[in-house]
């Protein structure tokens, strides 16, 4: 104390001022060194991101949006990954040199999407902006520019120019035949090309493939999905069209498919034929390829893009094939998808972008690029890169086809071939089986079940019909089988009336669905039942097997019996709706309140 007492105020002071000087000097210190690492991050980080892969977009990027179909997934990620490396290293894509002082980087973000919806949404995001579904992409890349002369006649408006959208991928669609079905025709055909035609007497045959020497099923089945959404199904529903053109109102030496042909109702009649042979449907070509790779006894051809076949070939689904796939490309022609990049003409793309979206064009045909476009199965579309593997015959394609090609008609024809297809599509009778026994008021599955159905009814179309079952102990029919425009609000009001008690009389409430579908012989609709349950069965008086049975012995009919179940609960009996959907060829669907609108769009996708 004594010696702090000698100490004056002003010395103090003067300690306190220079501890401060030291303390500001220390952080002004570091504040200087975090800046200098941060440039020197900075500087080196596009450097140490090409060893560990990760970099990052340019803040003075031109981005660019790129929805793509889905095919093209296999291959677009890795380029897109590599054409934003190259600009965040500060480095052209196309030329490898540095970029100019004032040239500013590109990034492209992209997504995949089915063609029809996107261009669904391009048109709305013109026509009406306010819509839930509406798209803006710089690049729009479909499978065919079918969707770009759609885009341009729906909205009235010149949005892409059809002809300048460069192709970027190249695959024929074609007709994925099972190799003993394909050579059975041919043998019944030798030295012939193969087509429609021959394909129709198939069809047209009494006693289906054993009049082809081939033993058990008799029916001939078939597939396709959604024009509306799919690109292979619209290509193959124009494919009918041209076929039934030309076979059933004799039109031989057509060029173009007209409108006149599209209204004829002798070539609509025979697309109704063909699609009388549907199975069912899809909305996408994504879940077919899973569907027919489960073998000839689930589908015996089915349209694809030549991709897609090799795909399944190479053992890349699910299911592994039992049999080779090949590709039939009919002798009357075909359409090539050649995975077009187009750039809108809108409002929301600069022109800045316009000439980026051209700089990632020019990247997706380099050769490197399109090597890989080659090793997903597709043909490349720069032409200084031959065609090698997979396109071989071992894998069910043949590099020297398709030899015909079909013309594309006019925006208005291909217009009027979509509008016409539920006119011309197979319709569907459904029988709605929901369970309302006690176990469903457990966390609310009954609810969940009713908003299903609810939600359910909102989307499909008014020509199928439609009949709805209860069962709990006992098994009742609440609304008769009609077509949905004159059932639809009946339907619903008993919807809303259902209550849960009671056990669970599943195999018998199944049994009664499936012999309600059967009793009628009419081949030209789709059977199916819309299962909603929690799977728990506690008093039937049949059984598992015995529902199994009956499911299976409609199987093989010209119009089999879909069951389609819908589990309900963290209880549900997985086992027993497997059992039940593997004996009618489809797949238990997870009651997901989370995900429900989705999981209904694949069950009506069937019909």
């Amino acid at each position: 104390m004594r010696l702090l007492a000698r100490v004056c105020p002003a010395q103090i002071e003067e300690v306190h001022v220079n501890r401060q000087k030291i303390v500001f000097g220390l952080i002004v210190g570091l504040a200087i060194v975090i800046v200098l690492v941060t440039l020197l991050y900075r500087s080196v980080s596009n450097v140490i991101s090409t060893a560990t892969g990760q970099f990052s977009k340019p803040a003075n990027a031109v981005e660019v949006q790129l929805v793509y179909a889905p095919e093209m997934e296999l291959y677009i990620r890795d380029v897109i990954t590599a054409f934003n490396r190259s600009y965040a290293q500060g480095r052209h894509p196309v030329t490898g040199q540095a970029l100019g002082v004032n040239e500013r980087p590109v990034w492209v973000e992209g997504k995949n999407a089915s063609s029809g919806t996107v261009a669904q949404g391009i048109i709305n995001a013109i026509l009406a902006p306010n819509n839930a579904n509406v798209e803006r992409p710089t690049i729009y890349a479909p499978s065919v520019r079918h969707w770009l002369a759609l885009v341009n006649y729906q909205t009235g408006r010149q949005i892409f120019d059809v002809n300048a959208a460069r192709a970027t991928a190249v695959a024929p669609v074609v007709v994925a035949i099972w190799e003993s079905r394909l050579n059975a025709i041919k043998a019944k055909h030798p030295g012939q090309d193969i087509g429609w035609q021959e394909l129709f007497e198939v069809f047209n045959a009494p006693d289906g493939w054993r009049a082809y020497g081939l033993s058990g099923r008799q029916a001939v089945y078939y597939g396709h999905t959604d024009p509306f959404v799919s690109s292979t199904a619209l290509s193959t529903l124009l494919a009918e069209f041209y076929a039934s053109s030309r076979y059933n109102a004799g039109n031989v030496n057509a060029d173009k498919l007209t409108m006149d042909q599209v209204n004829d109702p002798k070539v609509q009649e025979g697309v109704r034929q063909i699609e009388k042979l549907i199975k069912h449907y899809s909305q996408r070509t994504t879940e077919f390829k899973e569907y027919i790779a489960q073998g000839p006894d689930y589908l015996d051809f089915v349209a694809l893009e030549e991709n897609d076949l090799i795909y399944i070939n190479q053992g890349k689904t699910e299911y592994k094939p039992p049999e080779k796939l090949v590709a039939l490309y009919p002798k009357e022609g075909t359409f090539l998808h050649d995975h077009p990049f187009a750039v809108p003409n809108a409002p929301w793309v600069t022109e800045e972008q316009r000439q980026a979206a051209g700089v990632f064009t020019d990247f997706m045909l380099m050769t490197e690029n399109q090597l890989k476009v080659l090793e997903s199965g597709f043909r490349p579309a720069n032409p200084d890169v031959p065609l090698g593997y997979p396109i071989v015959s071992e894998l069910g394609v043949d590099p020297a086809q398709p030899k015909v090609l079909l013309p594309v008609p006019d925006p208005a024809v291909l217009a009027a071939v979509q509008q016409s297809w539920q006119l011309v599509k197979k319709q569907a009778d459904v029988v709605i089986l929901i369970d309302t026994s006690g176990s469903m008021n457990e966390d609310d599955k009954i609810g969940q079940a009713k908003a299903a159905i609810t939600i359910f009814l909102e989307d499909q179309p008014s020509q199928n019909n439609v009949s709805l079952m209860r069962f709990d102990t006992r098994v009742e029919t609440l609304t008769p089988m009609a077509s949905l425009e004159t059932n639809r609000e009946e339907i619903l009001a008993q919807v809303q009336n259902l209550r849960a008690r009671g056990n669970t009389a599943l195999y018998d409430a199944l049994i009664q669905a499936v012999q309600q579908l059967t009793a009628d012989p009419d081949s030209s609709r789709i059977k199916a039942v819309l299962l909603l349950s929690d799977g728990q069965d506690t008093a039937s008086q049949a059984t598992l097997n015995e529902a199994v049975r009956v499911i299976a012995n409609a199987r093989n009919s010209r119009t089999p019996v879909l069951v389609i179940p819908v589990a309900y609960g963290s209880d549900a009996d997985i086992n027993a709706l497997s059992n039940i959907a593997r004996a009618s060829d489809t797949r238990v669907q997870s009651g997901d309140v989370q995900n429900i609108r989705r999981i209904l769009e694949i069950i009506g996708s069937y019909f």
